[in-house]
């Protein structure tokens, strides 16, 4: 009996992954062995940048509260140590948001931890 290797089956698989390198330059987009590696490749740097991207947010994040509570001569870590001992639960996404674009309320919040 001949060997079956399944066309139908094979063929899907390649087309799916150089339908995903879709827009990448030269070979990696059309060429089966290379585009594989570079989407193999891609979804590695996609997992790993996952978490560098809330790295770089928290980081973000507390540049700006420290800027912010700068402006009425306090340090970062000042203010959060006195706000964790008062008890306020808000979190650094939300005190970097009104730090940015509500100064008066986050000076309530700077006046109340003081």
């Amino acid at each position: 009996m001949p060997r079956s290797t399944n066309k139908v089956a094979s063929r899907a698989r390649r087309k799916k992954v150089l339908k995903q390198t879709k827009g990448f330059f030269g070979r990696k987009k059309n060429v089966w062995t290379v585009a594989k590696n570079a989407y193999e490749k891609g979804l590695q740097y996609a997992y790993r940048d996952r978490k560098t991207k809330k790295r770089n947010f928290r980081a973000l994040w507390i540049q700006r509260i420290n800027a912010g509570v700068r402006q009425y001569d306090m340090s970062y870590s000042e203010f959060m140590g006195k706000l964790n001992k008062k008890g306020i639960e808000l979190n650094r996404k939300v005190l970097a948001d009104l730090a940015m674009n509500h100064p008066e309320a986050f000076k309530a919040i700077v006046d109340s931890v003081k």
